[in-house]
């Protein structure tokens, strides 16, 4: 997925006011912007403004890819391995049906 300028506009502005320890605002996002001399659509600082309203922007920027918490240890981490496992033989033996069927394997 490609950013758009507007949107690439938007995230700098926010970042910036956030390094500033302002809070995210339509007005401040539209004076950044303005003020870098880019031409943004209306809606953007709208949009931004709004899903940032109260957050924390660095909690956004150091917590990507955490989403979950980790698996218990002992029995659930165990039960999780075997699982994997077994979807692994189940797949390579689902790959070896699919290569017999057509009379021909991959490396014969």
């Amino acid at each position: 997925m490609v950013m758009s300028d507007s949107e690439a506009a938007c995230v700098y502005a926010a970042l910036i006011l956030q390094d500033e320890g302002l809070d995210v605002s339509v007005e401040l996002l539209e004076k950044i912007i303005s003020a870098s001399g880019l031409a943004v659509e209306n809606i953007y600082p709208k949009i931004f403004a709004k899903a940032l309203e109260g957050k924390d922007i660095k909690d956004f920027l150091f917590n990507i890819g955490s989403a979950g918490a980790a698996p218990a240890a002992g029995a659930a981490a165990t039960g999780a391995a075997a699982a994997a496992e077994e979807e692994e033989k189940e797949e390579e033996k689902e790959e070896e049906e699919s290569d017999s069927d057509m009379g021909f394997g991959l490396f014969d």
